[in-house]
């Protein structure tokens, strides 16, 4: 696991459009199909004016969508310019922005084990640290790494404490307070995470009864753990609680949800115990004892006698982008508010400090906030001509195209299209009754375009139960009508604006 044109001008002139559709001049509808140069498979059809789709789409909320061209900043068209809604995970290309700015794309996360006092004959007669350094990729397999190591160093036994330090970053026992109890997408934040702060449940039934399991499993190694327990009750709902009970993260699950069999991943609410606890097991096993991990706030002094390293930012952030994991953008956004030297304690200090370095950087003059650097959170807001002005100006100075997910585009069934003569590269985002796109296209003659798409409910969205929030009735049907918006639109622009 060795494994950084004048936005102010844009925004006078964007601003003086219409409010549905920024440019009078642009067509009304889009050119005639073209092929590709060396493919046979034209663009499908011919499609009307974008605010003829936005009516097309019959979606509840609003929409707002920028799509400029990125060598001559043109903006072609704008729909609701002024109008800030929810980025969900397309926040996630600000905090890569963010994070190679502050970070670099070279730099590596450091996870290490310090002694307060050298090996002597087998012997640590002193404390053994393990310290968090912010990996957001840290693992099993790592933790394991580093106690082989300790055994190549000769180490056998510790007589003093085994230490648990994670505070190179602030601590949240969750992303997001909005989110049910046992999503693992929202889970704890430190300086020392784990398999990305979850821990993996399984069950099988025997007889009337269930054999149940909670591991930190990764590519070779499946610890089974105590700081994350679970029991089965007798009911049907709710299907998972959580309590935390001494320093434990203490969940019972519905009987009656059960089957025969399954698993699935819990966040964990105690990261530093959890990874303690991990590494502990895995040193027994090579015949290092280590007494309790025992978890402290004060940045530990010692000799480093082995780490790990995380592979570079740009590695990572694609990654992040590609699976749209939140506590890699959390701990990448923290990483890089600390780098530029604020001292934000939490994640939304740390999402505020992000929004006014997208304000100077780009020369942003809206109301353009981040509740955190995920995008998880609701609170979020950003138009869509800010995004396309950031995209515009990364694309000359950093390699956010190159780490974004392609997109395909598809019929109006959904269906992949083969050897589509649009290209693009993208950051998608999906909340309740919310969903985002946000990157680059490539037209049919080559040129490049920057564009955003934000649909949002956010009345129907704030409306939801917590119990309605994992499944919401209608979310499903909402969320296709967006997305097919959102290809029709960029099958549009791809086509619409080359040659312009």
């Amino acid at each position: 696991m060795t494994q950084a044109f004048s936005r102010r001008m844009f925004l006078g002139a964007a601003l003086g459009f219409a409010a549905v559709h920024a440019n009078a001049a642009s067509p009304s509808r889009s050119l005639r199909p073209v092929a590709r140069p060396g493919s046979t498979k034209p663009i499908p059809k011919v499609f009307p004016a974008a605010e003829t789709m936005v009516k097309e789409a019959n979606l509840s909320g609003q929409v707002t969508y920028a799509v400029m061209d990125v060598s001559t900043g043109q903006l072609h068209e704008a729909g609701q310019p002024e109008l800030g809604l929810p980025p969900a995970s397309v926040a996630k290309a600000v905090t890569a922005l963010y994070a190679l700015d502050a970070l670099g794309e070279d730099h590596r996360f450091t996870t290490r084990v310090l002694g307060t006092a050298p090996i002597v004959e087998g012997v640590l007669d002193g404390d053994l640290i393990l310290a968090g350094g912010g990996d957001p990729t840290l693992g099993t397999d790592e933790l394991a790494a580093l106690v082989k190591a300790l055994k190549e160093a000769g180490l056998k036994e510790v007589t003093g404490d085994f230490l648990v330090w994670g505070g190179a970053l602030p601590f949240t026992d969750r992303i997001d307070v909005e989110q049910p109890d046992h999503v693992a997408y929202s889970p704890a934040v430190s300086g020392l995470n784990l398999n990305f702060n979850r821990v993996h449940f399984q069950w099988a039934r025997e007889g009337s009864e269930y054999e149940v399991s909670m591991d930190a499993r990764s590519g070779r190694y499946t610890p089974e753990v105590s700081v994350a327990r679970m029991q089965v009750e007798d009911r049907n709902l709710p299907v998972y609680t959580y309590e935390d009970v001494a320093g434990t993260d203490s969940w019972t699950v519905a009987r009656g949800a059960l089957g025969k069999g399954g698993s699935r991943w819990l966040p964990v609410r105690k990261p530093e115990a959890y990874a303690g606890e991990v590494f502990q097991i895995l040193a027994g096993a090579e015949g290092i004892s280590l007494k309790t991990p025992r978890i402290v706030e004060t940045a530990p002094e010692g000799e480093t006698l082995a780490e790990v390293q995380s592979g570079k930012l740009t590695d990572i952030l694609r990654d992040m982008l590609k699976y749209s994991t939140n506590l890699t953008a959390e701990v990448v956004g923290l990483s890089a508010t600390r780098a530029r030297g604020i001292a934000a304690d939490g994640l939304p200090a740390s999402g505020q400090a992000m929004s006014d370095w997208a304000r100077e950087r780009y020369g942003l003059t809206s109301d353009m906030r981040f509740a955190d650097h995920s995008g998880l959170g609701g609170d979020s807001r950003i138009t869509a001509t800010d995004m396309v002005a950031m995209l515009r100006e990364a694309r000359g100075a950093g390699p956010l195209r190159e780490l974004m997910k392609p997109i395909p585009m598809r019929d109006e069934k959904r269906q992949i299209i083969d050897d589509h003569p649009v290209d693009v590269d993208a950051k998608t985002g999906t909340l309740n009754f919310v969903s985002a796109l946000a990157g680059y296209a490539t037209a049919i003659d080559g040129s490049e375009l920057a564009f955003a798409i934000f649909t949002a409910d956010v009345p129907r969205r704030d409306a939801l139960s917590m119990a309605e929030r994992e499944r919401p009735e209608g979310g499903q049907v909402w969320l296709t009508r967006s997305r097919k918006l959102q290809q029709r639109l960029l099958q549009r622009w791809g086509q619409a604006f080359a040659n312009s």
